[in-house]
């Protein structure tokens, strides 16, 4: 065992020096991403027991991403995309602790301080993609999100035990002659997140990284194999978007407790980062489809039982799938958005930025129809409706990614291979 370990170790050593900057970047924002995407909303739901208000901060999230994607273009002309990237990370810890710091918790509070994080992880996002694209080749990117991918499943199961286990061990606790309160022991993970995020900066400090050549990014009509592209970042925002609140709120209407699923998720979660590990480094760009079709598969199953058995058996069975489905797809997923671009780019002669642009705005537009989708069939039908069958009919379409990401990798291969 120790063997194999060192010998990942090598292989992880043997790629370039901006790989493995970026690897070990995302890696330490992978430990902060957890507390932004579940201890925010716990935070929210803690101080205003409104879920409603966990919605409108998700969607202020999601148009501040789109917001700092567009931001980013235009100080890309002034500022190195590295130092954008180390700006999203820092921004993101800093608004989260003002956040947590504010003691009186209203709609425009939630509201502004959902957009001003969307903006920061979208600074982090867009400058990741455009990273990693200059930085790697169709050959290695595999097990670069397959590593990445395996760190960050570890972290989302790991950060919330240590920080749920904190939050329970601070209860009765006294600290400067006052007793400690749960909102304490956020404002104290938040600052060992910004800690973790000056870290990360400064590890992303040492790569030598290099802007792509500096050009229009706004465009209105794409090559038509971009458009198809488009059409793929929509179906997976669509799952991204309804996935938001789905889970919480059958968890709570079905199972009673979060932490009763806790052993489910982490079981599924380890099982998964040790086979996305494995799948990254062993697979090839001819393994994508197979991997790809695996997670639309996984994901389908889980809607049905949710559907089907509609109980507590039925949520775990899904948030079971969820867990496999999410690093599973996202493997094969962004090495083909990566190849689609570096072809296209070919093509249309355009900034690798353009893509990365414009699929944020794919990503929006399917996040956008998910969550809409969920709210329609609640009021016009029933919410028993809707998270009943609203999964069904989102996993179905999904299943559309995999003959269109085929015939994609396929126009690549053929059609467009001497392009």
């Amino acid at each position: 065992m120790a063997k194999k370990i060192f010998n990942e170790i090598a292989y992880f050593k043997s790629h370039s020096l901006n790989v493995k900057t970026l690897l070990i970047t995302n890696m330490l924002y992978a430990m902060i991403l957890p507390v932004i995407e579940i201890f925010v909303g716990a935070y929210i739901m803690r101080n205003t027991n409104a879920p409603a208000y966990v919605a409108i901060y998700q969607l202020c999230m999601y148009v501040g991403v789109l917001l700092s994607s567009l931001l980013n273009g235009f100080l890309l002309v002034r500022f190195k995309s590295s130092h954008l990237y180390a700006f999203g990370i820092i921004l993101s810890t800093v608004v989260m602790a003002i956040m947590m710091f504010i003691k009186s918790i209203g709609v425009t509070v939630i509201g502004v301080s959902g957009l001003v994080l969307g903006f920061s992880t979208g600074f982090f996002w867009t400058n990741r993609y455009l990273l990693t694209l200059n930085a790697t080749n169709d050959g290695n990117r595999n097990y670069f999100f397959g590593l990445e991918s395996f760190f960050f499943t570890v972290w989302s199961i790991l950060i919330p035990l240590v920080v749920g286990g904190f939050l329970v061990y601070i209860r009765g606790k006294w600290a400067f002659g006052r007793p400690l309160t749960v909102n304490n022991g956020y404002q104290v993970v938040t600052i060992v997140a910004i800690v973790i995020g000056i870290i990360a900066c400064i590890v992303l400090s040492k790569g030598k990284f290099e802007n792509p050549v500096k050009n229009k990014f706004l465009f209105a009509k794409f090559h038509l194999l971009w458009r198809k592209m488009l059409t793929l970042a929509g179906l997976k925002g669509m799952v991204q978007g309804f996935l938001v609140t789905t889970p919480a709120i059958l968890v709570m209407r079905l199972v009673g407790e979060e932490g009763e699923l806790g052993l489910i998720q982490g079981v599924a979660g380890m099982l998964t980062a040790i086979l996305v590990y494995v799948l990254g480094r062993v697979s090839k760009p001819k393994h994508r489809m197979p991997i790809f079709g695996f997670g639309l598969l996984i994901f389908f199953i889980g809607t049905l039982f949710n559907a089907i058995l509609f109980s507590a058996t039925g949520v775990i069975i899904f948030i079971f799938c969820k867990v496999m489905f999410q690093p599973i797809h996202d493997l094969a997923y962004f090495p083909t958005m990566m190849k689609t671009i570096d072809k296209v780019k070919e093509i249309e002669k355009r900034s690798e930025y353009a893509y990365i642009m414009s699929h944020e705005v794919g990503l929006f537009i399917g996040r956008a129809f998910g969550m809409l989708l969920f709210i329609a069939l609640s009021f016009l039908v029933s919410e028993i409706f809707a998270l009943k069958y609203a999964l069904v009919i989102v996993g179905t379409i999904q299943l559309l990614s995999l003959p269109l990401a085929k015939h994609i990798v396929k126009e690549i291969d053929t059609k467009y291979a001497d392009a």
